[in-house]
């Protein structure tokens, strides 16, 4: 059993990488006249129509399966898919990409927080050692000494994409065991998708996209190309690897090691971009090994065998997050 945390881990690093590919193919399209909303729909509808045929053969003989966590599919599509995208999208419109990523992470201490409030797991010395760390790490890689402007509306959005990042993380992993990741994945990335074009039906979410030529890593190219990007890897790989390494690593450590995301976000921007990241953002980055490290280390010291049986919770609390 010891390979499932091994394997856990190596999912969840998976899911960080593709998911940090996502600012680089959606700043193309948004420089080139796509709002955030066209973007965010096009990468979660394409997802969704790819990952449908898996998710339909998965889900033979388990269609009551299906009906039970109609709820749980449509929360995460709301929060972890819709919600969280939007925002951060938003909140670059106003801020730094660096200080909208923050924003987003805090996220974690929201896991962290809801994890004790409403199943009573108190977080251990380590954890709070660890969240410290890392976020301190991620101040140190994002170089949030070079910025002065804090856009109040930009801070709104950013808050609101912790809210979604925290639904991601912990209802992928509290969902019924028996509803196979990709029918979870799809069936959330299209409920995102589907509210997203209601809302901007209503004109309250801008939808707006143009089909020409954009530059992508400071080269004209079709529009296609980032498109494919953030639908197939930046959403059906990340995704799906996400949910994966959450039933198995859980959500607190599932969403600290997300927290590498950042890391791979600098080396893509330095690989696409010819951004070298600096000494600072190097210590940042040694800092949120050291913060991960350190609650990956409490979580294995809390799953040492209890002296009775633990009643399993629910699937999914209807009532929160």
């Amino acid at each position: 059993m010891q390979s499932r945390p091994a394997a856990g881990a190596a999912l969840a690093l998976l899911s960080a990488v593709t998911f940090a590919t996502s600012g680089t193919f959606a700043r193309s399209l948004i420089e080139g006249g796509w709002s955030a909303g066209s973007a965010v729909i096009a990468r979660v509808g394409i997802a969704a129509l790819v990952l449908a045929i898996p998710a339909l053969l998965s889900l033979r003989g388990k269609w009551h399966v299906l009906r039970t966590n109609a709820t749980a599919i449509g929360l995460f599509g709301l929060l972890g898919v819709a919600l969280a995208q939007v925002c951060f999208f938003n909140a670059v419109r106003y801020l730094p990409v660096g200080v909208a990523l923050l924003l987003e992470y805090l996220g974690i201490i929201l896991v962290v927080g809801w994890m004790w409030l409403r199943h009573g797991q108190r977080p251990r010395r380590l954890t709070v050692a660890g969240s410290v760390a890392a976020l301190a790490g991620l101040a140190f890689v994002l170089d949030l000494a070079g910025t002065a402007d804090f856009h109040p509306l930009g801070v709104l959005w950013g808050l609101g994409a912790a809210f979604g990042l925290a639904g991601y993380f912990v209802l992928a992993g509290r969902v019924d065991p028996r509803l196979p990741s990709v029918a979870l994945a799809s069936g959330g990335m299209a409920v995102g998708a589907a509210t997203l074009l209601i809302i901007g039906m209503t004109g309250l979410l801008p939808l707006h996209a143009t089909f020409g030529e954009v530059t992508f890593a400071g080269r004209p190219t079709s529009w296609l190309v980032p498109i494919a990007g953030l639908s197939l890897v930046a959403a059906v790989v990340a995704y799906l690897s996400g949910v994966a390494a959450t039933r198995i690593l859980g959500p607190r450590l599932s969403s600290f090691v997300g927290l590498t995301e950042v890391l791979f976000a600098v080396l893509i921007a330095w690989l696409f971009l010819n951004e070298l990241p600096t000494g600072w953002q190097l210590f940042g980055g040694v800092l949120i090994v050291a913060g991960v490290a350190l609650v990956r280390l409490d979580e294995l010291r809390g799953s040492e065998p209890a002296p009775a049986p633990v009643r399993p919770e629910p699937a999914l609390a209807v009532d929160g997050r």
